[in-house]
């Protein structure tokens, strides 16, 4: 097993390096199809769904109440195609969710802070709730990504003590377990529920194994770029002060792997600096989009039953896919055809289809009958996107 994972290692490394041999080496595995799944945050709040404009719009130095050629003042670099939004606006879940089917998108890996009323951490809970009900209407795949830090948060507002770390893991997974491990759309690797776990400074490596040992079920644990002795393998995500030297760094340590999660991302240009809330991470140039459709195509080129793609929607750090101003929906499009080439020669959506999915959320919010609009989503979720353009022009007529 050690053998065929090196020689993987090896003809992506020849991949890399730019030679043409190795894209006829790596064959995707067979014996279950892979996932492309996109990393979502389920944490923004916008008027007038909400009371008030949230922090990640905000970061405490942008008021989105003021506008300047049409768009408003936002914590990002990039602006989003629909204007900044509500994660919890269900019109917007169903509008990301059928652009990511319309892409090739097969789910979502989400940022979940767990059930304490700490921060914002109810707040997305709700909004992980509600986009998993979405998915499962449209037929798309999920996975939770648990924030490490969430652990020492708790612990500095005195809502945890330092030795109830465990237990308190313990109870968020059981909880994961018996709510939404067991639903036909989570996402399972070695037939166990796939979690991962961000950050590395929430629980040791002996805490993380001391949680997974109490678990009630088995899990298929992936820890963040390093695999913790209790994972079976790691999930990559862009360290952009190494660039793309830390996606080959990657690629060589999964070599000794059970499993890996290698990541693509499209660039990475956080805002951090300008709304001073600390320094900037790096930066990741978008280069026309050949940084993403490079990390994408190595990665679905590689054995990994998974891929992540990072991210759907953080625009503090600019990494997004979703639909901008900017790039419209060349990053989408890029998916579109790298999975039609590489991972399912059936996909039949194509770019014009990604316009449907906006035309539905402006039927939407113009307030359009509810029934049939609920009709057009179904028409659009089957591939029958023909058919629904017919009935949103029909609506607009």
């Amino acid at each position: 097993m050690l053998g065929n994972r090196l020689a993987v290692v090896m003809a992506l490394i020849t991949l890399i390096a730019g030679g043409t041999a190795a894209a006829q080496q790596l064959e995707p595995t067979k014996s279950q199809p892979k996932l492309v799944l996109a990393h979502y945050m389920p944490w923004f709040e916008a008027k007038p769904v909400s009371p008030h404009w949230g922090w990640h719009w905000t970061m405490n130095a942008y008021d989105p109440e003021k506008t300047s050629n049409g768009k408003r003042s936002i914590a990002s670099h990039l602006y989003p195609m629909i204007g900044p939004y509500d994660s919890g606006d269900d019109r917007v879940i169903e509008y990301h969710i059928l652009l990511m089917k319309v892409a090739g998108v097969d789910g979502v890996i989400v940022d979940w802070y767990g059930l304490q009323s700490h921060n914002d951490y109810a707040l997305l809970h709700r909004n992980t709730t509600r986009l998993v009900e979405h998915l499962d209407r449209i037929g798309l795949k999920f996975a939770i990504c648990y924030e490490d830090q969430t652990v020492t948060e708790l612990i500095k507002a005195g809502r945890l003590r330092n030795d109830q770390r465990v237990d308190h893991v313990v109870r968020e997974i059981e909880w994961l377990r018996e709510n939404w491990f067991s639903k036909p759309s989570y996402v399972r690797v070695d037939g166990a529920p796939l979690l991962l776990s961000f950050g590395q400074s929430g629980l040791t490596d002996a805490e993380w194994s001391a949680c997974l040992s109490k678990s009630k079920s088995r899990i298929s644990y992936f820890s963040l770029h390093h695999r913790r002795s209790s994972a079976v393998g790691a999930f990559d995500w862009p360290l952009p002060k190494e660039g793309f030297s830390s996606i080959q760094r990657y690629y060589k340590d999964a070599a000794n792997w059970q499993h890996a999660i290698p990541v693509a991302y499209p660039r990475f240009v956080d805002v951090y600096v300008d709304a001073k809330v600390g320094e900037s991470y790096g930066r990741v140039e978008d280069q026309s989009g050949t940084f993403f459709s490079r990390t994408l195509e190595l990665a679905l080129k590689s054995s990994a039953q998974v891929v992540q793609i990072a991210t759907w929607n953080d625009w503090g750090e600019g990494t997004v896919i979703e639909p901008s101003v900017e790039y419209g929906y060349r990053d989408l499009e890029t998916i579109q055809k790298l999975k039609r080439q590489l991972v399912d020669p059936r996909f039949s959506f194509q770019s014009a289809d990604l316009r449907t999915p906006g035309m539905l959320l402006k039927a939407r919010n113009q307030g359009g009958d509810a029934l049939r609009l609920d009709h057009v989503q179904k028409l659009i979720s089957n591939g029958q996107v023909e058919a629904a353009r017919a009935e949103l022009k029909a609506f607009a007529d």
